[in-house]
């Protein structure tokens, strides 16, 4: 009946055969594994038998197999399905006793060494001579429980040499040693593991709070931004709400008086306009006196029609030399000046606050920076993936953006964002910054000495630090590791002496408007940029 039912089993899914068909080939399978089978193969038209591997040129019709169907549904009836279903897998200890696919097995007997299935257990829980047999759990290691020496179970233990050993070996290469039970020798050992497993719980538990402290801990970190963050946004909305009224009143504000000035200006030009009328009338009125003929027409309406009002000689429009509105407008843009120098000086203080302070936290902002070797000093040597810098006596060929004046050097990587990188010195050195557009040639090209670079410069007896040719005197001795933090947008740049603790040196405080490169300089020393985990 074993046999019946591994015959009648699918050789994809090794379970019996549901919906069995029938290849070309003459074997059979789940009429849902063998489609299942050819889908996964990926391939249009060819189709293989996955047993033989025989090659069908079109995908086969597929037909259930009757007579297939009926032995399944017979060998379902004799209950032997759910053994089927107990077949041993590559991690289930199998049946010694089971021949072809063996089933899994019930119990193992450290008398027989063999393991059995439910079926092959039977004499063992009936038959009158097994009742003496040990049945413990299934077990793969039944054979390391047999002395290899004299094939006996080993029942015994040696606190001596604090082994297990059989009878044999406590009379023997175990004479006179301290022997006892392996069950009693267990039963002392299992008070140290319940005393071990007392500690471990113990620490667990402790654990489980410190775990719990640091959600707690998460949470309240989380709650916190997201508070600052709504309270920020809410602040800042707030300020542009009001920005925007204010710009509103603003622009109320000109234009009503933009209305006031151009009704003004209406007036004057109305009253100019009326006496250009009267003037012309007069104007015209005049020169026809002057073409009559008779003296005495003439001499009768000359002295009236030659006066002249005296508020209209008298009137004169005053033209203002200046717009009126250019100092509005002055006044929105000092104000606007001062608002940026708040707001600046309001995120620099905040990226102040929120900058790292362990060197855990630093490097979670490290860069893989390397050095770009057009830009070195033709006496200057890269090495170490282009990190490190040593003096060279053999000039390198020319570049255009290479330093000719200065032993300097700069990043291939252009650095914006927060930015964090460490360098390795001795002897003299300059620790940098620099825009690319610095000079390659010329006194105004040296780190430190224009308004394009920002250098520290390191040597035995301390340090200083350099910008636009003003040097400021640290008063911190560096270690021979020195650590850069760049935070681009908020115009902080900040050097620190790397040892135990991460000691500031110097800090910059400026508006950065280009993408900064890493930079150092060396003469008759060395330096390097550390590659950071």
């Amino acid at each position: 009946m074993e046999a019946r039912a591994e015959v009648l089993s699918c050789s994809i899914c090794l379970e019996l055969l549901k919906d069995p068909v029938t290849l070309n080939c003459g074997h059979s399978f789940c009429q849902v594994c063998v489609e299942g089978y050819w889908d996964s193969e990926g391939e249009r038209n060819i189709c293989r038998c996955p047993q033989c591997r025989q090659t069908f040129t079109s995908r086969p019709r597929l037909q259930k197999n009757v007579m297939l169907a009926e032995l399944v549904e017979e060998l379902k009836k004799t209950g032997l399905q759910a053994a089927d279903l107990c077949y041993a897998g590559p991690e289930d200890v199998a049946c010694d006793s089971c021949t072809g696919r063996k089933l899994k097995a019930l119990k193992s007997c450290l008398v027989c060494l063999t393991s059995y299935c439910e079926q092959h257990l039977q004499p063992h829980l009936e038959a009158p001579a097994f009742r003496r047999h040990k049945l413990v759990q299934p077990s793969k290691q039944l054979q390391e429980i047999l002395c290899p020496q004299h094939d006996k179970v080993k029942e015994m233990f040696c606190c001596t040499d604090q082994q297990v050993i059989c009878h044999l070996c406590a009379v023997d290469q175990h004479k006179d040693h301290h022997i006892v039970s392996a069950a009693a020798e267990r039963r002392e050992r299992e008070k140290e593991v319940d005393q071990s497993r007392g500690r471990i719980q113990q620490r667990i538990q402790e654990r489980e709070e410190e775990l719990k402290l640091l959600q707690q801990e998460q949470k309240t970190i989380r709650d916190s931004a997201d508070k600052a963050v709504k309270d920020s946004q809410e602040t800042l909305q707030q300020l542009i709400q009001n920005l925007q009224r204010r710009m509103s009143d603003v622009e109320q504000q000109i234009r009503s008086r933009q209305e006031t000035e151009a009704a003004r200006v209406r007036g004057h030009q109305e009253q100019l306009e009326q006496e250009i009328v009267e003037l012309k009338k007069k104007d015209a009125e005049l020169q026809q006196l002057s073409l009559t003929d008779s003296h005495l027409v003439f001499l009768q309406n000359w002295s009236s029609l030659s006066e002249v009002s005296e508020d209209t000689l008298s009137s004169r429009t005053h033209v203002r030399p200046h717009c009126c509105f250019e100092e509005v407008a002055a006044a929105v843009s000092a104000s606007r000046e001062r608002l940026q120098d708040l707001l600046r000086d309001t995120c620099t203080n905040i990226s102040l606050m929120l900058a790292p302070q362990t060197r855990a936290e630093f490097l979670r902002f490290s860069r893989d920076i390397t050095l770009d070797p057009n830009t070195a000093h033709a006496e200057l040597l890269l090495s170490e993936g282009n990190r490190k810098v040593t003096y060279l006596w053999k000039a390198l060929p020319h570049h255009p953006d290479r330093f000719t004046r200065y032993h300097q050097v700069l990043s291939k990587e252009p650095l914006t964002g927060r930015c964090y990188w460490e360098v390795e010195w001795r002897g003299a050195v300059d620790v940098a910054v620099s825009y690319k557009n610095i000079s390659r040639s010329g006194g105004e090209s040296e780190f430190g000495h224009n308004d394009k670079s920002w250098s520290l410069w390191c040597h035995s007896s301390g340090c200083s630090f350099r910008h636009n040719s003003i040097t400021t005197q640290v008063s911190t001795a560096p270690s021979s590791r020195v650590g850069v933090y760049l935070d681009h947008s908020a115009g902080l740049l900040s050097f620190y002496s790397v040892s135990e603790t991460m000691t500031l040196l110097h800090r910059v405080h400026t508006t950065f408007t280009q993408p900064l490169h890493a930079g150092l300089w060396s003469s008759s020393s060395s330096c390097e940029i550390l590659k950071l985990n």
